[in-house]
């Protein structure tokens, strides 16, 4: 008895030991980045606007609104669920394997035998029998444990993307309903263009037939009006197609966009400063994601090394055995057997030795992807801040450019009436009124989604979701 309860104190020691040995294979370490103390295009210092929740930012309520719909039924999102789940899934799976392995079999003979008892005390296909098989791995060389850190860190890198779907979807979403209010902003301005340009027509008919104006300026008068009806029509396509492709962000059939305040009521913080440029490493999702994936890589190459190594096992097997179903369950009709077991690779040995080489490639490749992602992001940053910069003062500008030329329309209009100058002046005045007011809505919303663009590449908005 004494020497039964050594033997059972080994194998249940036997498992920590196990665990805390070493696994083949390099561990994990995050590879050194060369990351600046600030960004280049940083106007100032301060808390990053990525701080800010997305509902902070954005603080128009019908966005608000859209964005929570595409949150809860946008089919990219909900893909991007499931995968976490189904690599929740294989996580568990791979843990399985500290677990031993255990299965039951039976055989009844039902259509008669052929033969006797071959082996007494041990089961044949001519006889009642019932087993149950073990199978336990000792996880000397950590494959085990390997394949749970590649598992792991396959499923952290599919919940880093899952953030990374969520950031893109609401970024997507706001640019898209910008878009809309630019196009609804042009498209009053176009049909008061379509207006004036009518009201000319009219007049230059006038003009026409009393001899007043040549027939070449009437033609110009209804061309711009022409030209007018062409941009609503442009215009009104575009806002269906913008629509359209809203709907598909919010997980329904194409359909009409609710509007809220309009493309120059929206309200944006008046500074967007970017933070510190180390932050991006832990806070953009696309790069947490591929520092995972490099994890994941690295962990296998210990996989496919530990694979080389004899794989040594328990087995054993227990159950009872007899000719005839009444004898089954009596004294004398056990079986058992236990041991180890190994297995050492042997003419696949060199097959092994390539699957290693192509995990260690595969590490090397998920390493410059990594890299890649980190230096993509940063570009990122500095376009959109640049962009943030360069649209708020184009915008500014933009501005006074209108203001000027609404008051070169009164002056221009006023001589005409006076009859200090002909209708040319006013159509020019009119032309050049409309265009610029196309313009700077189109930098109205360049501004607001420049600071949606900077917002998503700093990774911001969607640890609070």
């Amino acid at each position: 008895m004494k020497h039964y309860h050594a033997w059972l104190r080994k194998i249940l020691v036997l498992p920590i030991l196990l665990l805390t040995a070493c696994a083949v294979g390099p561990d994990y370490i995050r590879p050194p980045v060369d990351v600046a103390e600030k960004f280049r295009m940083e106007p100032m210092e301060g808390e990053s606007v990525a701080n800010l929740r997305w509902w902070e930012l954005l603080q128009d309520e019908t966005l608000q609104q859209l964005i929570r719909q595409a949150l809860q039924e946008n089919k990219n999102l909900k893909q991007a669920v499931a995968t976490v789940e189904e690599f929740e899934a294989r996580l568990n799976s791979a843990r399985m394997g500290f677990i031993p392995n255990m299965s039951a079999d039976a055989n009844a003979p039902a259509f008669g035998t052929l033969g006797g008892f071959l082996r007494p005390g041990f089961a044949t296909p001519f006889n009642y029998y019932g087993q149950t098989s073990l199978n336990w791995e000792l996880d000397i060389w950590g494959r085990i444990r390997r394949s749970n850190e590649a598992a792991r860190a396959d499923l952290l890198a599919q919940e880093e993307n899952r953030h990374a779907v969520i950031l893109t979807l609401v970024s997507a979403v706001a640019q898209s309903y910008f878009d809309l209010l630019q196009l609804d902003m042009q498209r009053e301005i176009a049909q008061r263009a379509l207006n004036s340009w009518e009201e000319s027509v009219a007049i230059a008919q006038a003009q026409l037939q009393g001899g007043i104006i040549p027939r070449l300026d009437f033609d110009q008068f209804h061309a711009e009006r022409a030209n007018a009806a062409a941009r609503i029509a442009e215009l009104e396509r575009q806002m269906r197609q913008k629509e359209n492709e809203l709907s598909v962000l919010l997980g329904r059939n194409p359909a009409s966009v609710a509007r809220g305040q309009t493309l120059i009521e929206q309200l944006m913080p008046p500074e967007v400063p970017a933070g510190l440029p180390s932050e991006l490493l832990q806070r953009r999702p696309d790069i947490v994601r591929s520092e995972h994936m490099l994890a994941a890589a690295t962990a296998k190459i210990g996989v496919a090394k530990a694979a080389r190594f004899p794989k040594i096992s328990i087995t054993g097997f227990l159950g009872v055995a007899s000719p005839a179903l009444s004898n089954l369950l009596l004294s004398g009709s056990e079986f058992g057997a236990g041991g180890l077991g190994l297995a050492v690779p042997l003419l696949n040995a060199q097959s092994l030795g390539f699957e290693q080489r192509a995990a260690e490639a595969q590490a090397r490749q998920a390493l410059a992807q990594y890299e890649q992602t980190i230096l993509v992001a940063f570009q990122e940053v500095e376009d959109a801040l640049v962009a943030v910069r360069t649209a708020n003062d184009q915008r500014k500008a933009q501005q006074e450019q209108v203001d000027a030329l609404r008051s070169a329309l009164q002056v221009a209009d006023l001589r005409y009436h006076g009859g200090i100058t002909s209708y040319v002046d006013v159509l020019l005045a009119k032309r050049n009124l409309f265009d610029a007011e196309f313009a700077l809505m189109a930098t109205h919303r360049l501004h607001l989604v420049s600071i949606v663009q900077l917002y998503k590449a700093l990774g911001g908005g969607w640890t609070q979701l």
